[in-house]
């Protein structure tokens, strides 16, 4: 069975949405570590920009692997 473009998308979104908060607490947490000391607010910014590329790799990747199929 294949899956339409719209959970593909759901299922990227899921994985993006759990992926930022684990990615803004590594880098509250890591960051200090090395030095970089940062807001919380630029923590955000920073994490929700490497989501959207995120997300849109997910997609894409999950619609080729879709065709291939």
């Amino acid at each position: 069975m294949r899956q339409s473009r719209h959970m593909s998308l759901a299922e990227a979104a899921a994985n993006v949405v759990i992926g930022y908060g684990i990615a803004v607490a590594t880098q509250v947490v890591v960051f200090p570590v090395f030095g970089i000391h940062i807001t919380l607010a630029a923590d955000l910014a920073i994490g929700g920009i490497f989501a959207m590329i995120s997300l849109l790799r997910g997609f894409v990747l999950r619609r080729i692997f879709e065709r291939l199929r």
